[in-house]
């Protein structure tokens, strides 16, 4: 990749064919990123994330007729949206209506779009992309509270409605919610690193969408490099962010009980809830 003319990295084609036609990843057409993240081993005596519980994904506005029918034989029946009001008005990206699904707005980072704040978080990008990283996900954590609980009280009061989390392309903020889940459902860093690090292929097939929707904004043309180091999600960025939570946060369960409202029996529930025994469980 030229950092006179930086492009997204794009990966073979068979590769991304037979990555997202087989699990985690779930084929839901009009639907980029989209996979379940039940399934990974627990530290919780020799148990497993439940399976077709838990899913994340990007947008879903361009979701087909056949999109919908596979997304309610997977049975969400609730999607909680992360992006922020003025992302979803400017581009034109609402929700769909799916009989029998509750979609709820659950917003954070309303700042991520202020022109003069973004041009100075893709110089950032471009010049340190470690550090630009950690900047954006402890906003995200900082801003997020209410929405991690909402999304929390969920998983603890609804066990038997299995939801979707969902922000623009699937991979920041949706990513840094999977980690805080996975994190307390006993979720091993590499797992949980995994599960982020996915999402470069899981974007493969929407990255010339990606490309065209940045080309028409000036700040994203002025700052190419930084853009495409935005766009990335690597391994080395979610082991930074679950060390930098232990560090100024003391752990994902007392971040959580810091900035929601949230207690150890909350959190007690919600691995019965989502918790299965590894030996009854088929991937």
């Amino acid at each position: 990749m030229s950092t006179s003319n930086p492009e997204f990295t794009t990966l073979p084609r068979d590769v991304v064919t037979s990555t997202l036609s087989s699990p985690p990843f779930v084929v839901v057409d009009g639907v980029i990123n989209i996979r379940d993240f039940g399934g990974y081993p627990s530290n919780q005596a020799d148990s497993v994330v439940k399976p077709r519980s838990l899913f994340r994904s990007g947008e879903p506005n361009r979701i087909t007729p056949g999109g919908i029918a596979v997304f309610r034989a997977l049975g969400i029946k609730k999607v909680f949206d992360l992006r922020s009001d003025v992302e979803i008005a400017k581009y034109k990206t609402a929700n769909p209506e799916v009989d029998g699904v509750q979609f709820v707005r659950s917003p954070i980072l309303d700042i991520a779009f202020d022109p003069v704040g973004l041009a100075e978080r893709l110089k950032l990008f471009e010049t340190n992309e470690a550090e630009a990283f950690l900047t954006l996900y402890d906003q995200i954590l900082r801003s997020g509270g209410r929405a991690v609980e909402t999304v929390f009280l969920h998983l603890r009061d609804h066990p038997d409605e299995p939801c979707l989390l969902h922000c623009t392309a699937g991979k920041d903020r949706t990513g840094v919610f999977a980690a805080l889940i996975l994190s307390v459902l006993g979720a091993s860093d590499e797992d949980i690193i995994k599960d982020y690090t996915l999402t470069t292929i899981g974007l493969q097939p929407a990255l010339p969408l990606l490309a065209a929707r940045f080309e028409k904004e000036q700040v994203y043309r002025d700052n190419r490099t930084g853009t495409i180091n935005m766009a990335t999600a690597k391994p080395e960025t979610m082991r930074n962010l679950l060390d930098h939570i232990r560090e100024k946060y003391g752990g994902v369960e007392k971040y959580l009980k810091a900035h929601t409202k949230l207690t150890e029996n909350d959190f007690a529930r919600i691995r019965a809830n989502l918790l299965v025994p590894a030996q009854n469980t088929h991937l």
